[in-house]
């Protein structure tokens, strides 16, 4: 019996000693009941994880709860976006107030359809907070982004006010669709087509109203908006208000703009004497100079004022944080007679309701703008006209009539008798200024209300609706007044009569977007899950009337002298979305997306396309060999792979369909009297689909010195395939010789680098440096279905001075929009020979078969500088960019060098400017593909200098003010020999409206 109950006795021994130690394991944990919230309301899904034991965590619930075991005496760290994270020692019942954090929130990114962290990106991405950028005088959104992101140009189209840019990133992708970027204003992706009477889209919204911009580079960042983000991503968030009180603020700017150059062309002395040069004294051409002494470019350009004015109203009701704003804007141009008045307004609502569980923001742009557009043949006509020549005639008697009894009026160029002006003279580009009237208002309003509603049964799952619009609504007359020296020389009449032309154009572009997420945390484990519907329309509306002038339609007895053209087109996109964002111990980051896009631009056989993207990243500095490495703040690899595409194809909404075209003005068919316009089936492809673009990309951010210094590396690589291209039609299979089809290939590859650092912060002194540099290749590798040894390639662009002549070329093998040209011969001295070029097959002749691709208009390199330098109060910045390896064809000079034959001296009798360099080339007839004419343009700029002082008291502590000046345009270090060497477009110099030198007084109250 007693070895019974010895064994009992060691069975339960142990059981009991088990017992009692689970006990006091038990003993040692607490459970921790406790409410996370902020100074106004409850946080809904903060992060509340036990420090010691990191996947032992919680989020806080719909009403900011949260309960959590913990080992006692243990330390909670909460967080959550956008607030200072906090540990706290866990005790039985807690509250946790959580504050805002400005740092941690310039580090979230707005991306398609959401956000995320800095550093939890994968994706090639650049994130600008506006106000930290230095603007200068700026008057869109355009102007604010010129060389302040990696792998990105920004190319202003002249200085004129409200002219657009040209805008790429990385390269574009088509050789014929757009290359223009997407651009998303707060969660609309707008139509960025040209709007009638507008120069720039981007105008609509006032600078100071931007909050962020951010770039979507890769296809990994963009292939959630699919069909349309070939060719890049911008985002564009406005600001919104909030804080207790209200908050005033009003920027003003005063500018005086300058002409900084004018083109070098001969004045009146020079110019006489290099005819007298050329026929020696007392011939017919020298007897034909005039008496003056005109500066033409002196004439037309002069210095301009701009001022611009914005105020803005912000704040917060009880749960109703609110921003509204109002601006006016009158710019004007150094050209004379060009003008830019502008009235812009933003109100943004931010509602929430039941416990911040839904949340909604309301935002509505709108733009009044009016426009009088200088006639920019004035610029060209102004290099060319005879600087001998007056400015005014009297005794005309083309122009008597009963205002002008006397015939006095601009000069223009007469026959002989004075029976009639010669009408393929050249026009009096004063007169261009001021007698042509091409006036325009313009009317545009984005606006839209986002709804974001997380589910009170599970917080941590949210539904979005956004429903937005862009409507814009454009008008405007373009007048050449009766007996202007226009109306002889150019136009369709040439007999005195104005040629006139009105215009409408509606725009109407209407979204719905709806998507769920779901992100959680589950131990080490995080996702974060968006899958959503999009559809878009986009509806335009335009006619054209063409009146005749008072004078013409009193002596015709009618008012139009062509019928009137309208039409109304529409076209939509319908999208299926998802995005998958997973996370492993905050070290190892997978996201994946996947679009289904379906146009109705293309037939039901090609209607639909998939856009799938991947990309990995890896926190190298939150490894364990790595994190208790002081220096090194920040360490991640980047690897991303996607596919986008390009569903705008510059040949309108309908490019897969037959269609038919009215034949042109004077090619009827008369039944009797009456005249019938004919028409006639144009070429089309049915299978037209969009263009597909393949990314690689592979990136590595860092940062040193607890992120004093910071930046990012990223090589990429980009094949576009189903190039749109004209080909040869077999004869008989379509409805023209050429047919534009599927059937390219083009690459771009390149390398980009950002660094920002910041080599002095002290109390007084703090210096912020960024730099950025980017390189780029590309080439078209395919441009016909079967190789094809005679096809030289797509010819294009042409050229003053030389009508039929195209001067660019896309070919094989070579860079996209590479100029076609011979190549120059020079003599000993370095000089070109004239008619001399090489034979490039050796046939002994020189014909069309020796031109060749010569150069590029793309730069290799382009770099920005930005430097941001405050002590005490005081603070200096300046902006600086450069472009290397870009290439311009000089047309202003290959159209105004030659002086033989009638070059210079017309045989009608009128004579044509030239250019100084004419003494250096000597050429006597012109030679426009010369090779000596693509010149590099290669330059260093300095965009702006700025010093300003900042009083952060005026009459109370919450009030301040900035006074500043700044120099725009300061300075431009090139070879080039024309006028800028920063040409939009194809990089031909022809007429370019000069950028202005500004200097800028602002102003930035706050109350």
């Amino acid at each position: 019996m007693k070895l019974i109950y010895l064994g009992i006795f060691r069975m339960i021994l142990p059981l009991c000693l088990g017992l009692f130690m689970s006990i006091g394991a038990f003993a040692q944990q607490i459970t921790v009941k406790g409410h996370v919230k902020d100074a106004q309301s409850n946080i809904i899904g903060a992060n509340i994880t036990e420090k010691a034991n990191p996947t032992n965590g919680t989020s806080s619930d719909a009403e900011g709860n949260f309960e959590l075991k913990v080992e006692q005496g243990a330390t909670l760290v909460i967080s959550f976006l956008g607030y200072k994270t906090q540990e706290v020692p866990a005790t039985p019942v807690m509250t946790v107030t959580l504050e805002e954090d400005s740092a941690l929130l310039d580090n979230i990114v707005v991306i398609g359809y959401g956000t995320a962290k800095k550093n939890d990106l994968t994706g090639s991405v650049t994130a600008i907070n506006a106000d930290k950028l230095v603007k200068g005088a700026v008057t869109s959104a355009s102007d604010m982004l010129v060389g302040k992101v990696a792998g990105m140009s920004v190319i202003t189209k002249g200085g004129a006010p409200g002219a657009g840019a040209t805008i790429r990133i990385r390269g574009g992708s088509s050789m014929s669709a757009s290359n223009n970027p997407l651009i998303v204003i707060d969660g609309v992706p707008v139509d960025d087509s040209d709007i009638k009477g507008m120069e720039n889209p981007l105008a609509t919204i006032h600078p100071n109203d931007i909050e962020s911009f951010t770039v979507l580079k890769d296809a990994s960042a963009t292939a959630i908006y699919g069909s349309r983000a070939s060719n890049g991503v911008i985002i564009i968030n406005t600001k919104r208000g909030g804080g207790k009180g209200i908050h005033v603020n009003y920027s003003g700017t005063f500018a005086v703009n300058t002409t900084p150059k004018t083109v070098d062309v001969m004045s009146a002395d020079s110019f006489r004497q290099f005819v007298t040069e050329k026929y020696g004294e007392g011939s017919t051409q020298v007897k034909a100079l005039g008496n003056a002494n005109t500066n033409w470019q002196d004439q037309i350009f002069g210095n301009s004022f701009t001022t611009d004015h914005n105020v803005s109203l912000s704040g917060s009701v009880p749960h109703m944080p609110y921003r509204v704003s109002l601006a006016y804007t009158n710019d004007k141009g150094i050209l004379k007679t060009s003008k830019m008045e502008r009235v812009t307004g933003a109100i943004s609502l931010n509602p929430s309701f039941f416990d911040d569980m839904l949340n909604i923001r309301l935002n509505v742009k709108g733009i009044y703008n009016k426009n009088r557009f200088a006639d920019r043949g004035a610029i060209g006509m102004a290099t060319q006209f005879d600087p001998t020549q007056p400015i005014y005639m009297t005794g005309n008697p083309l122009y008597v009539n009963d205002k002008n009894p006397d015939g006095n009026g601009y000069f223009m160029y007469l026959k002989p008798d004075n029976s009639s002006a010669i009408d393929i003279a050249l026009t009096n580009p004063v007169a261009m200024l001021e007698q042509h009237h091409d006036e325009s208002t313009v009317y545009r309003s984005i606006g839209n209300a986002q709804i974001d509603y997380r589910f009170h049964f599970l917080p941590e799952l949210r539904a979005n609706l956004n429903l937005g619009y862009d409507i814009s609504e454009g008008e405007g007359d373009n007048i050449i007044e009766d007996h202007s020296p226009m109306s002889y020389c150019q136009g369709i009449f040439k007999k005195g009569f104005g040629e006139n032309k009105n215009y409408y154009q509606l725009k109407r572009n209407t979204l719905l977007d709806f998507y769920l997420n779901y992100a959680n945390t589950f131990g080490k484990h995080h996702i974060d899950v968006t899958g959503g519907y999009s559809w878009q329309r986009f509806f335009r509306s335009e006619w054209e009337k063409y009146p005749y002038s008072p004078l013409m339609a009193q002596e015709k007895g009618t008012q139009f002298y062509k019928d009137m053209t309208s039409y109304k087109t529409e076209n939509y996109l319908v999208s299926f979305f998802g995005r998958l964002n997973y996370s492993f111990a905050n070290r190892y980051l997978l996201t994946f997306t996947l679009r289904y896009d379906g146009s109705s631009r293309f037939s039901e056989d090609n209607r639909w396309g998939l856009f799938p993207s991947v990309a990995l990243a890896w926190k190298i500095k939150e490894e364990k060999f790595l994190r208790d490495v002081n220096w090194l703040s920040d360490l991640k690899l980047r690897l991303g792979y996607g596919i986008t595409g390009q569903q705008n194809l510059n040949n309108g909404d309908y490019p897969y369909m037959a269609r038919y075209n009215y034949s042109k003005p004077g090619a009827n068919y008369f039944f009797g009297n009456i005249s019938y316009p004919l028409i006639a089936p144009a070429a089309y492809d049915e299978n037209l689909k969009w263009e597909e673009t393949t990314t690689y990309n592979a990136g590595i951010d860092f940062g040193f010195l607890n992120n004093r210094l910071t930046g990012s590396i990223d090589y990429y690589y980009r094949k576009t395939e189903n190039l749109l291209n004209k080909v040869s039609a077999p004869a008989g299979t379509n409805f023209s010789n050429e047919l534009l089809t599927n059937v390219g290939t083009l690459t771009n590859q390149g390398v980009e680098f950002t660094l920002t650092g910041h080599p002095i912060v002290t109390k007084d002194w703090n210096w912020t440096l960024s730099y950025n540099i980017s390189y780029n290749r590309n080439e078209i590798t395919k441009m016909t279905f079967n190789d094809d040894p005679s096809y030289k390639g797509v010819i294009h662009t042409g050229i003053d001075g030389a009508t039929g002549y195209n001067i660019m070329i896309n070919a094989v093998n070579n860079p996209y929009n590479s100029f076609y040209v011979f190549e120059q011969i020079y003599d000993a001295a370095g000089r070109p020979i004239e008619g001399a070029y090489v034979d490039q097959n050796n046939d002994n002749k020189i014909d069309e078969d020796d031109l060749v691709p010569y150069k590029k208009a793309a730069p290799d390199v382009y770099m920005g500088l930005t430097s941001q330098l405050s002590y005490r109060n005081w603070d200096l910045s300046f902006a600086l960019r450069a472009s290397f390896g870009n290439y311009v064809y000089n047309n202003v000079q290959s159209n105004r060098e030659a002086w033989g034959g009638s070059q210079m001296m017309d045989p009608t009798g009128f004579f044509k400017n030239r250019v100084n360099s004419a003494r250096y080339t000597n050429f006597s007839n012109t030679q426009p593909r010369s090779s000596y004419y693509v010149q590099d343009a290669s330059f260093l700029k300095m965009d702006n200098l700025s010093i300003g002082y900042t009083f952060p008291k005026l009459f109370k502590t919450n009030q301040s003010a900035r006074l500043y000046f700044t120099i725009q345009n300061v300075f431009t270090i090139t070879d080039y020999d024309g006028l800028d060497p920063e040409i939009d477009g194809l990089g031909v110099d022809n007429n370019i409206y000069p950028r202005p030198r500004t200097f800028l007084f602002g102003v930035n109250l706050n109350f």
